[in-house]
């Protein structure tokens, strides 16, 4: 009220003017440069969006308030609004205001401005693993590329060039920075899907709809606002929210909105290395990655766009290898990563990403073992090679190549199972993330399933149980030094092409042998193997 009071002794326009302005010239302005004109609001009442309030974020709902109280209009916006529609409950939580940058750092004691490209706030609540932020965002203007500034080439090659420069596009017509404010129906107009367009006032229980967002999340629908092509010039990675949305949803993409993306796939190039990373590993961790990579497949994406799936695809986007070894492992750590997100846990990407790209450090490791090098250094060496070549220089590569390097180092490590390194190992922080491959890899084949099922036990077992499975391997390996036993035949009888059978032990040949012990599996109470995969 404050803000509205000072606006009105200032003589500036209110918001209503300013939409009512805008809707007046924008659709002509518009369909000049061939885009969509804007479009209507439409007000969709409680009886008809059927939204439910316990889905809500309280979070959420308090930053609403905050800014409604100052004086500002506030909404739940986007994804968020989508999946309530669906009766999901959203992950996170995104919030659209009239309210600039720094008037909404202004009102929160733990706000942060970030972004270049886009400039939003994130408002922060508790701490430490516990935190929450939610995404504040202002109304941003419609603008036509003809009217931007352009620089030839990206946010990492021309940063002087986009200094201090509000609205620039690249030479193919990508958006490199846009925050220019505006009034919510041109906000509206420039989101990407109709059903990512969606305002929701929780304090009214009220969905306001501009593009027929409601209509298409009934149907199911995935449907850009506006040209598609001009849209996914706009911004490539749109490309890869349209598959990554299909794919979580269910949903179809409509046919104008399908029909430029393969042409248009060729513009992801010039994508930033590390924005694209991130869209992969979003892609990939929805709870429904093999969705993700057949809806790539569809799309004629899965290969030569993400260099880490190019790792384990064929020719024809496939999973490599995919009825043995190699497909089951793949398989299972995809499944295994959408039951933890589908349960509610959490997921790693550096547990996932070594699971791609396995079965290739795995073959380099092979080549250089049989060029003359020892096996750990040969392992080393793999593994620089292939996080070179499919990771690349990206943000963030040094924590990621750490714990990716730590999970393929431990696996020829727990082939020794004598002295005390053995201890070593299960006290290494990453011991579990370790395991779990290992796990993984016995459960696909790959390696002999006793390996894998000596370490749960001995992980899992008292002093006692754990010095009789270090005798057991000790002896283990003795016997291995010492080769197979000799076989040793009776004389033929004369005359015979047999050899006379050696006769059973007593208790053997009356029935009396006691019984082979069988392996009892332990685990503690309430554990599960895989607990720090994925």
């Amino acid at each position: 009220m404050i803000k509205k009071f000072i606006d009105k002794l200032l003589g500036k326009p209110s918001l209503a003017k300013v939409a009512k302005a805008a809707k007046a010239v924008a659709p002509a302005k518009a369909a000049k440069h061939g885009q969509s004109p804007l479009g209507k609001r439409v007000e969709v009442s409680v009886a008809e969006h059927g939204i439910d309030p316990s889905l809500l974020d309280e979070r959420a709902v308090r930053v609403v308030q905050t800014l409604t109280e100052a004086g500002f209009e506030a909404y739940i916006v986007g994804g968020a609004v989508r999946d309530l529609l669906l009766g999901m409950r959203p992950k996170d939580f995104d919030v659209a205001t009239d309210a600039t940058p720094e008037e909404v750092k202004g009102l929160f004691r733990r706000a942060f401005i970030i972004g270049r490209r886009f400039r939003i706030v994130h408002v922060v609540y508790g701490r430490g693993r516990e935190h929450e932020v939610i995404e504040v965002s202002t109304f941003r203007a419609l603008l036509v590329n003809e009217g931007a500034e352009q620089v030839a080439g990206n946010e990492k090659t021309s940063k002087a060039e986009l200094a201090g420069k509000s609205h620039v596009v690249d030479a193919a017509g990508r958006v490199l920075r846009d925050n220019v404010w505006g009034p919510q129906i041109e906000d509206a107009a420039r989101r990407d899907f109709t059903v990512n367009a969606l305002y929701y006032d929780p304090q009214r229980q009220l969905v306001v709809d501009y593009h027929g967002g409601l209509a298409d999340a009934k149907k199911r629908v995935l449907r850009m606002i506006g040209d598609p092509e001009t849209r996914y010039r706009e911004d490539p990675v749109r490309i890869v929210r349209a598959v990554r949305f299909a794919a979580k949803l269910g949903f179809e993409l409509e046919a104008k909105t399908r029909a430029p993306v393969r042409a248009m796939a060729e513009l992801l190039a010039n994508v930033p290395a590390s924005r694209l990373f991130d869209e992969m590993i979003k892609l990939l961790q929805t709870g429904h990655s093999l969705a993700s990579l057949e809806e790539l497949r569809k799309q004629g994406l899965a290969r030569g766009v993400f260099p880490v799936l190019d790792a384990m695809l064929d020719e024809n986007g496939e999973m490599a290898d995919a009825d043995g070894v190699r497909g089951k492992f793949l398989r299972m750590a995809f499944e295994d990563t959408d039951l933890r997100v589908a349960e509610g846990r959490g997921v790693s990407a550096n547990f996932m990403l070594a699971c791609m790209l396995w079965f290739e450090v795995r073959g380099r490791w092979a080549a250089n073992r049989e060029a003359g090098e020892p096996v750990i250094p040969a392992l080393q060496q793999a593994i620089d090679t292939v996080f070179d070549a499919r990771i690349g220089d990206i943000s963030g590569r040094g924590k990621l190549a750490t714990e990716m390097r730590e999970i393929w180092m431990m696996q020829p490590r727990f082939e020794r199972r004598t002295g005390s390194g053995v201890y070593t190992l299960i006290d290494q922080p990453r011991y579990r993330a370790g395991f779990d491959f290992l796990r993984l890899r016995a459960d696909a084949g790959e390696i002999d399933a006793a390996l894998a099922d000596w370490w749960e036990d001995f992980a899992l077992g008292t002093d006692d149980e754990r010095e009789a499975l270090l005798e057991e391997a000790r002896e283990a390996d003795k016997q291995q030094r010492r080769g197979p036993s000799k076989v040793h035949q009776l004389p033929r009888k004369a005359g015979s092409g047999e050899s006379v059978a050696p006769a059973a032990p007593a208790s053997e040949a009356e029935g009396d042998a006691a019984p082979a012990k069988k392996r009892r599996r332990r685990r503690k109470p309430g554990s599960k193997p895989a607990d720090s995969a994925a």
